[in-house]
C-alpha cells in the first residue's frame, strides 16, 4: 500500500503475520532483503571530520556494525551526523553564555529590561539543528525507536500444532 513503509520479513514472520507470503515468496523477499544489506568493506570515517569526529564515528560505526544495520552506502550519513551534533553542542555552549534579556539605559537614567533580539535567532538555530541531528539518529538507527521498529518481535504463544502438522511437519 502507498505510504506504509515496508517491513524486513523478520519482523513480518516474528509478528506471525506472514500468513499471507508463500514459500517462493518468502525466499524471493529473504534473497532481496540480503543483496540489500550492502558492503561493509570501506567504512572509514571522511576526510572533512576532524580527529575527535572520526574517532566517534569509528566508535559509532562499530556499534552500528554489531547491530548488522550499517554499511558503506551510510558512511556519509553518519558523518553528517557527528558533524551537526558537533555544531549543536558547540551553539548550546555559546547559547548558555547570552541572556535573554538585556538591561538597557533611558535617557534619565533609569534602567529597563529589555529583550536581546540575538537570543530568538540562537533559539532558532539550536531548533533546526536539533531536529536535523534527531532525523539522521532516526535514519541511522540511533535512537531507541528507530531500533526497535528492527528488532523482531517475540510470539507470545505458539499455536498448537494440528494432528496432520504433528505426522508431516512442514511437508503439507
Amino acid at each position: 500500500m502507498p505510504g506504509r513503509n515496508k517491513q524486513p520479513l523478520a519482523v513480518i514472520q516474528g509478528k506471525g503475520k506472514s500468513h499471507h507470503l508463500t514459500k517462493d515468496e518468502i525466499s524471493k523477499r529473504k534473497k532481496q532483503e540480503d543483496a540489500m544489506n550492502g558492503f561493509t568493506d570501506n567504512i572509514a570515517p571522511p576526510k572533512y571530520l576532524t580527529k575527535v569526529q572520526k574517532r566517534e564515528f569509528e566508535e559509532i560505526a562499530k556499534e552500528l556494525l554489531r547491530l548488522n544495520i550499517f554499511s558503506n552506502l551510510d558512511v556519509d550519513s553518519l558523518a553528517r551526523y557527528i558533524d551537526s551534533r558537533d555544531q549543536y553542542i558547540q551553539l548550546i555552549k555559546n547559547i548558555k553564555k547570552v541572556k535573554p534579556t538585556i538591561e538597557a539605559h533611558q535617557e534619565d537614567g533609569t534602567k529597563i529590561t529589555i529583550a536581546n533580539d540575538d537570543y530568538p535567532k540562537l533559539m532558532r538555530t539550536k531548533n533546526l539543528l536539533f531536529n536535523e541531528c534527531r532525523s539522521a539518529a532516526g535514519d541511522l538507527g540511533l535512537t531507541i525507536t528507530s531500533r526497535l521498529k528492527l528488532v523482531i518481535p517475540k510470539t507470545e504463544y505458539e499455536k498448537p500444532k494440528s494432528e496432520a502438522e504433528r505426522r508431516f511437519g512442514g511437508r503439507l
